[in-house]
């Protein structure tokens, strides 16, 4: 394999429904700045049905070329068929990264695509940049149960790949006088390249705000002793606050809250403008999905609790006494 042939970092975008995913918009941020450190150009591969018209969103993120698969074949997500479409890419534009969404999608694609084009992958990413010698991406990622961070790279294959979580990366302002090029693309299929068929959409987690997309947080640990904390004076600030409830893995492993809602290592990793952990001890796991939230706002009985260390304020004190005065003074300033 002559490396030098392989040029630019490509996010593989994901849609749902008409819209592309944050994180999608997340990776061409990140892949801006490594394409920048690499000398290269950075990308998009937006495989669907009637989604040409997201490639100017995507190039208005930063994108200078959107490659476009556009067919009623790719209305549904399909493992087998989106892996042909990314082979077949990689054998006609010859992309040196791949970068996907470590989404339930990005998980299932990116390990499949690997093994098709006989490359590594790095998954459930946290961190990337560029090594010394100017060409190689050296992905980051927990390891042996968040204790370390283990630095990975692909040095003798192309491309080099990885799923990175969502919320670990800022997503970039657009420019809407951004300006890029979108090329229609085309792959030949057949029923032998649909193992599997879609049949119904199912959706679960209710119509609240899902953690990962919710700008404000109020989450909850060990210290709520039971699920009416979560139901009752946590879900009312939330509320008030026009956030989402989260909830670390004590929490969800007691059966307090359902684990649509856990942050952490495990769980679901969240980048809110405001988190507020109460009753949480702040353990490495779970700081690992919240690490990227703008203010931290942590309120504990322990003085000596971890998550004070990463807290931009912290009160020391009861939680069930502290959250309902919180909510109350929300109120009140509000007007309600």
């Amino acid at each position: 394999m002559d490396l030098a042939e392989y040029k630019g970092v490509y996010v593989i975008a994901e849609e749902f429904e008409g819209k592309l995913r944050n994180v999608t918009l997340e990776l061409l941020g990140q892949g801006k700045q490594l394409a920048e450190g690499i000398g290269d150009e950075v990308g998009a591969v937006l495989i669907g049905h009637n989604v040409k018209p997201l490639a100017q969103e995507l190039i208005a993120h930063g994108a200078h070329k959107v490659y476009v698969y556009d067919d009623p074949k790719f209305e549904h997500y399909n493992t087998t068929a989106f892996t042909r479409a990314l082979v077949h890419f990689f054998n006609e534009v010859k992309p040196n990264v791949y970068l996907v969404g470590a989404t339930n999608i990005g998980r299932d694609l990116g390990p499949r695509v690997a093994n098709a084009l006989q490359t590594g992958l790095t998954a459930d990413c946290t961190n990337l940049f560029v090594d010394d010698d100017g060409k190689t991406i050296v992905w980051t990622r927990p390891a042996l149960g968040g204790n370390i961070m283990a630095e990975i790279v692909c040095r003798n294959n192309r491309p080099q790949m990885g799923t990175v979580r969502p919320n670990v990366f800022k997503k970039p302002e657009a420019d809407p006088n951004a300006t890029g090029e979108v090329i229609d693309m085309h792959v030949d299929l057949t029923e032998a390249d649909f193992l599997t068929k879609f049949v119904e959409l199912i959706k679960v987690g209710g119509n609240g705000i899902k953690i990962e997309e919710a700008d404000i947080i109020v989450a909850g640990g060990r210290g709520m002793n039971g699920n009416e904390a979560f139901t009752g004076m946590l879900k009312e600030l939330a509320d008030v606050l026009g956030g989402a409830v989260g909830a670390s893995r004590a929490a969800v492993d007691a059966g307090w809250i359902d684990a649509l809602h856990q942050v952490g290592q495990t769980g679901k990793t969240v980048g809110p403008k405001i988190y507020i952990a109460a009753g949480i001890s702040g353990a490495i796991q779970h700081l690992a999905g919240m690490s990227g939230s703008d203010c931290v706002i942590a309120i504990n009985k322990d003085e000596d609790a971890p998550i004070f260390k990463v807290a931009d304020y912290g009160i020391v004190g009861d939680a069930f006494e502290i959250v309902p005065k919180l909510t109350a003074a929300i109120k009140a300033a509000k007007g309600m």
